[in-house]
């Protein structure tokens, strides 16, 4: 997943500054989640609802940006030089809402209150599905970025 980000950022870095930024918050969220998924000791687990809560404060940054600036940014281009971007836009944004429905449902688990180990123990079972459905969401957000900026990125003006 990291590797797919740094990709990403190397085809889009600079057409527009919005996404170069949203790209780093991806980073820092790939970051973030890895360093979580690689934690094997349950006991700690005041330390690790504190990696959880800022993994989930980055998750739900990322995705608001995605939703209420870059989303609206990528529709508007499509309104503008109408060529199917919109109805391509339509196909996506459903499939996008399923993993931001995971994403909600996730941060949901924490609920601030206090964690035991086997509380720990199904958050990491709950992690692994959240990495799976943020693969998917990268892969789909870097679909419509190609087709609904990148077509147009000679003609719009950089954020």
């Amino acid at each position: 997943m990291l590797e797919n980000c740094r990709n990403a950022r190397e085809r889009w870095g600079g057409v527009s500054e919005l996404i170069d930024r949203w790209l780093l918050a991806r980073q820092e969220l790939l970051v973030h989640y890895c360093d979580l998924s690689g934690e094997n000791d349950f006991t700690q687990t005041e330390a690790l609802k504190q990696k959880f809560i800022r993994l989930c404060e980055v998750l739900m940054d990322y995705v608001s940006t995605g939703h209420f600036e870059i989303y609206e940014q990528l529709v508007r281009e499509a309104r503008e030089y109408n060529d199917g971007g919109l109805e391509l836009a339509a196909k996506v944004y459903p499939r996008i809402e399923k993993t931001t429905e995971v994403v909600l449902n996730f941060n949901d688990l924490l609920d601030n209150r206090e964690l035991t180990e086997q509380d720990v123990s199904a958050l990491f079972e709950k992690l692994s599905n959240l990495g799976e459905n943020l693969e998917t969401r990268f892969e789909m957000e870097d679909f419509l970025i190609e087709h609904l900026h990148n077509v147009h990125s000679d003609k719009v003006a950089p954020a």
